[in-house]
């Protein structure tokens, strides 16, 4: 009988297998990114139906194959239900998710990247917090964890903005929200951290491109 490995992670991508399986891709703490096929989750009254859907955190029981594993159980802690409920933090959500699963790596460690995706669904549901300076500071904190980002700000800007992206690259993820930025000092610290985008992340990310029509332009790509 096959052992079965429990991981802590979330679904970050997933996607029909024939007529009623679905192949999730999942951002781990012990094995970083994994493939997972759910057996008959997209069959009504499922177990795993629920359980097999983008944004799910918890912990997850599988098999290990050869190249796969296969979803036994779950338990999930947080489905970020509230999430659903606006469709502007949804399309950022999804973003994330899907920057997450550009940097995350199979058989790697993925503390440092889950903790950070989780945080910054949150985050995402804080009102205080404009989802715009969410974006920032997921995508600087993630270029820092793949260790692709410059120390200081890559132009001249405000002791204000250049304050933020010190206290991002240097706080852990449980820190990283607790502070708010101007309007004027936010354009500064997302221009800083697009240019690294630029010129360290090789491809364009299709929520990126609803979003962009969403915000009227707001959200740069």
């Amino acid at each position: 009988m096959r052992e079965v490995e429990t991981m802590m992670g979330m679904v970050i991508r997933v996607s029909p297998v024939g007529e009623m399986d679905k192949r999730l891709v999942i951002l781990t703490r012990e094995r970083g990114k994994i493939t997972a096929f759910a057996r008959g989750a997209r069959r009504p009254g499922n177990p795993l139906m629920a359980v097999s859907r983008p944004f799910a955190f918890g912990q997850f029981s599988l098999y290990e194959g050869r190249d796969s594993y296969t979803l036994r159980s779950a338990e999930i802690t947080n489905y970020f239900e509230a999430l659903a409920l606006d469709m502007e933090g949804t399309c950022y959500g999804s973003y994330f998710l899907e920057l997450a699963d550009y940097y995350a790596r199979e058989n790697m460690d993925g503390t440092g990247l889950l903790k950070l995706l989780y945080q910054s669904i949150r985050a995402l549901l804080k009102p205080a917090l404009k989802n715009e300076l969410v974006q920032r500071v997921f995508e600087l904190k993630a270029m820092v964890l793949n260790g692709e980002y410059t120390e200081a700000p890559p132009c001249p800007v405000s002791d204000s903005a250049g304050y933020a992206w010190e206290y991002v690259i240097a706080s852990p993820a449980e820190h990283l929200y607790t502070f708010t930025l101007t309007d004027p000092v936010l354009e500064e610290f997302g221009r800083c951290v697009e240019i690294n985008k630029k010129r360290y992340v090789d491809r364009e990310f299709h929520s990126l491109e609803i979003l962009h029509t969403m915000t009227g332009g707001k959200v740069l790509k």
